[in-house]
């Protein structure tokens, strides 16, 4: 096990690099200029743009630049400045990231309880009327975008009936974050029931259950440990590689809802076109979601007995 969290991590290496390379390079092809939109229409003049381009590092070559920019963050973790006000990209995220982690784990929590329960309900009743309206639901989640979605319930439920407040404020409370939660994790939520769903149908039919239900072991015990956990392994690999996913796709949620998260900050980076706070999140995110994809191929030994590690 320990040689294969050794290899596992040397191979992020390459990963991790890449990664930030790409990203970097595609910020920089990004239509404006960052120092100009600082001043906005009042404007400034030539000299005054080129005296903070050659502060900001921006009038060296992209490849200096990057070099630069992996120099300070593995030697110092400094992840790059706000361009704007000059506030580290770190106490922006510090600011940020605890908004879209609340999300994202309310979001979590939602798609896994009630994505595996839909989804061990209709297994279970494979071809029945519970697991075909199960399906149609999914299906029905499944087909609507996500900010068609966030719009639907906005409307409604904020709007129309007043349920909800129809934005999130600068400090939220869970209660305000359970509508954009259920618009993040509904996707994922739909996917889940219906891998779940079609897991168990798959493995209700396998060899080893027949044998566990000839040896006359407890119904809660066949379904709950030998179908259970052989289920769970397609559904644990989708888990694991969505949690980088809801961190970083709640872009579309935030900016619905007014969330004042790490997507708001992505969205308002793009549209100002600053570098450096966008790559310095970005790479964050990196990390979060490769470090995810180690720790989910780990609880497979867990899951499956079978899978043994060298």
């Amino acid at each position: 096990m320990g040689r294969y969290v050794a290899r596992r991590l040397l191979q992020m290496i390459p990963v991790f690099f890449g990664t930030t390379l790409l990203i970097f390079a595609m910020v920089h092809l990004l239509p404006g200029d960052p120092v100009l939109a600082m001043f906005g229409d009042k404007g400034a003049d030539p000299a005054t743009l080129a005296a903070k381009r050659h502060e900001l590092g921006l009038d060296k070559p992209e490849w200096q630049q990057y070099l630069f920019y992996m120099r300070d963050m593995i030697l110092h973790l400094d992840f790059g400045t706000q361009i704007r006000n000059g506030r580290p990209v770190t106490e922006v995220l510090g600011d940020a990231f605890p908004i879209t982690l609340q999300l994202a784990v309310l979001a979590f929590a939602i798609e896994l309880v009630f994505g595996i329960g839909l989804g061990i309900i209709g297994g279970l009743r494979a071809g029945r009327l519970a697991d075909n309206l199960i399906l149609i639901f999914t299906l029905l989640i499944i087909s609507i975008p996500v900010f068609v979605l966030g719009y639907i319930i906005k409307m409604v439920f904020a709007f129309n009936l007043g349920w909800i407040a129809p934005n999130v404020s600068t400090e939220p409370v869970l209660s305000e974050m359970l509508a954009p939660a259920i618009v993040l994790g509904g996707l994922s939520l739909a996917y889940v029931a219906r891998l779940t769903r079609t897991s168990m149908a798959e493995n209700l039919r396998a060899d080893y259950m027949r044998t566990a239900v000839a040896k006359g072991l407890p119904r809660r015990r066949v379904i709950g440990v030998h179908l259970m956990r052989n289920s769970m392994i397609p559904v644990v690999t989708f888990l694991g590689t969505d949690i980088g996913a809801l961190m970083g796709g709640a872009v579309v949620t935030e900016f619905i809802f007014n969330i004042h998260g790490v997507g708001g900050v992505i969205a308002e980076s793009i549209s100002r076109r600053e570098g450096s706070t966008l790559v310095g999140l970005v790479t964050i995110l990196v990390i979060v979601y490769l470090v995810t994809s180690l720790l989910i191929d780990l609880l497979y030994a867990v899951l499956d007995p079978r899978i043994r590690y060298a």
